[in-house]
C-alpha cells in the first residue's frame, strides 16, 4: 500500500490532486475550530451533550457543533437539499425530463440543489442562533447578534457545499463523503482518550470487557468490507459476429450487481432525515416530552432508523440502477444471458435480482448502524463510535482507494488492489 502511494506522488497530475484534496480538507478542519462571534462554547458543549440527538450531527462536523463554530451547519443542508431534490425528480414530470437531458439537466438541478441548500441552512442556523441564545450561549442577544450568526453559518454551510464540489471536481473521491469522513476521523483520538481512561481503573471496566470489544469491532469492519466489496455475477454470453474480415464476439462475460449498490449514502440520508424532528422538538418546549424517543439508544429512534435506511437503499438503488437501460445495451451489442430473452425479459430477472440483493445489503447497513447498542449492552462499555460512523469511514476510505487505484491502473502502476 505504502509503495502504490509513493507511485502515486510520483504521477504529477494525481500527486496535484491528492495534495489539491488535502488542502481543501485541512481548510475544512481549521475553520472547524473558528467560532461565530459572540458565543460562549462552554455553554454550547453543554447543551449538545444534554440533547442525544445531536451528538451524530456533532459527529459528522467533527465537533464543529458542540462548539458552534463557522462550520457547525457541516454538510446536513446540502444532503437534505439532495434528498428533496432526488424526491421531486421522481414525481414531478418536468424535473424527470431535466434529469434525461444529460449534463446541461443535471447541471440545472444541481443549481436547484444550490438554492435549496441555502434555504435550510437559514432556517436550521436560526434554529441553533435562537436555541444557544435563550440557554444562554450568546453573549449579546440582540436582533443584530442573531443576524450575523445566522449569516456566517449560513456561508459555512456554502463554503463547505463549495468545498465538497471542487473535492469532487478537481481532486480524489466523492468531496461531500470525504468532508463527513474526516469529521468523523477526528473524532476517533477523544473516544480511544475516553477508552483508555476507562481502562485505567477510572470507570470500573474490566479488561476482558476490551477484549471482547476489540473482537467484535474486528470481525464488524472485516463484514463490512466484505459486504461492500460483495457482487453477485450475472453471465452473459456474446454472439459472433463478422465485421469486414475479423470476426467479434464469442465470449462469455459477467455483469456485476453489488450486494450493497448504495454504498453509504442509506445511512448518511437516514441519519440526516432522522435529525429533522429530533431538532424541532429539542426546540419546542411543548414537544420536550417526546425528545426521549429520538435519542440514539431509544427504541423508536432505532425503529425508525432501521427503515429507513432500507427505504433509502431501495431508493437510491433503484435512481442509479436502470436494468432496462442495461438491458437494452447488451441486446444493441450482442450479448445475452443464457436461458434468457433479450430486451423485457433480461431487465425483469435483472431488477428481481437486484431487489433481493438489495434486501441483503439493506438489513446488514441497518444491522451495523444499530449495532453500538448490541455492542454496549454485551460489553458494558458506553461506545460513543457509532455503527453509522464506521460504515462512513470504511465505505468513503474504500471508495477512494478506489478511485486512486484506477488512476493508478489508467497509467500502469501496481496500486492498492491486487
Amino acid at each position: 500500500m505504502l509503495t502504490a502511494l509513493a507511485s502515486a506522488f510520483r504521477i504529477p497530475d494525481l500527486r496535484k490532486k491528492i495534495l489539491y484534496t488535502a488542502g481543501l480538507l485541512a481548510v475544512f478542519r481549521i475553520g472547524s475550530f473558528i467560532p461565530v462571534p459572540g458565543i460562549n462554547s462552554a455553554v454550547m458543549e453543554e447543551l449538545v451533550k444534554g440533547f442525544g440527538v445531536f451528538g451524530l450531527m456533532d459527529m459528522f462536523t467533527g465537533g464543529s457543533l458542540s462548539r458552534l463554530t463557522i462550520f457547525a451547519l457541516g454538510v446536513g443542508p446540502y444532503i437534505t437539499a439532495q434528498i428533496v431534490m432526488q424526491l421531486m425528480t421522481m414525481v414531478i414530470p418536468k424535473l424527470e425530463e431535466m434529469a434525461k437531458e444529460g449534463e446541461e439537466g443535471r447541471r440545472q438541478i444541481q443549481q436547484y440543489t444550490r438554492y435549496g441548500t441555502i434555504v435550510l441552512a437559514v432556517i436550521q442556523g436560526l434554529a441553533y442562533t435562537l436555541w444557544g441564545r435563550s440557554a444562554g450561549a450568546l453573549g449579546n442577544t440582540g436582533a443584530f447578534t442573531v443576524v450575523l450568526v445566522v449569516t456566517v453559518l449560513t456561508a459555512g454551510s456554502a463554503f463547505l457545499m463549495w468545498l465538497g464540489e471542487k473535492i469532487s471536481e478537481r481532486g480524489i473521491g466523492n468531496g461531500i463523503s470525504l468532508l463527513i469522513f474526516v469529521g468523523i476521523v477526528a473524532r476517533i483520538p477523544l473516544g480511544a482518550r475516553a477508552f483508555v481512561q476507562l481502562l485505567g481503573g477510572e470507570g470500573g471496566y474490566s479488561i476482558l470487557s476490551f477484549i471482547l470489544f476489540a473482537v467484535i469491532a474486528l470481525a464488524v469492519v472485516v463484514a463490512v468490507v466484505a459486504v461492500q466489496e460483495g457482487e453477485r455475477r450475472i453471465p452473459v454470453q456474446y454472439a459472433k459476429r463478422v465485421v469486414g474480415r475479423r470476426m467479434y464476439g464469442g465470449q462469455s462475460r459477467y455483469l456485476p450487481l453489488r450486494v450493497n449498490h448504495a454504498g453509504v449514502i442509506p445511512v448518511i440520508f437516514a441519519s440526516s432525515v432522522l435529525a429533522f424532528p429530533g431538532t424541532i422538538i429539542s426546540f419546542v418546549p411543548a414537544l420536550q416530552g417526546m425528545a426521549r424517543h429520538f435519542d440514539q439508544s431509544a427504541l423508536v429512534y432505532n425503529i425508525v432508523y432501521v427503515l429507513l435506511i432500507i427505504f433509502f437503499t431501495y431508493f437510491y438503488t433503484a435512481a442509479q440502477f436502470q436494468p432496462v437501460e442495461i438491458a437494452n445495451n447488451l441486446k444493441k451489442y450482442g450479448g445475452f444471458i443464457p436461458g434468457l430473452r433479450p430486451g423485457r425479459p433480461t431487465a425483469e430477472y435483472l431488477d428481481r435480482v437486484m431487489t433481493r440483493i438489495t434486501l441483503a445489503g439493506a438489513l446488514f447497513l441497518a444491522f451495523i448502524a444499530v449495532l453500538p447498542n448490541i455492542m454496549s449492552r454485551i460489553t458494558g462499555l458506553p461506545i460513543s463510535f457509532g455503527g453509522t460512523g464506521l460504515l462512513i469511514v470504511v465505505g468513503v476510505a474504500l471508495d477512494t482507494m478506489k478511485q486512486i487505484e484506477t488512476q493508478l491502473l489508467m497509467r500502469q502502476y501496481q496500486g492498492f488492489l491486487k
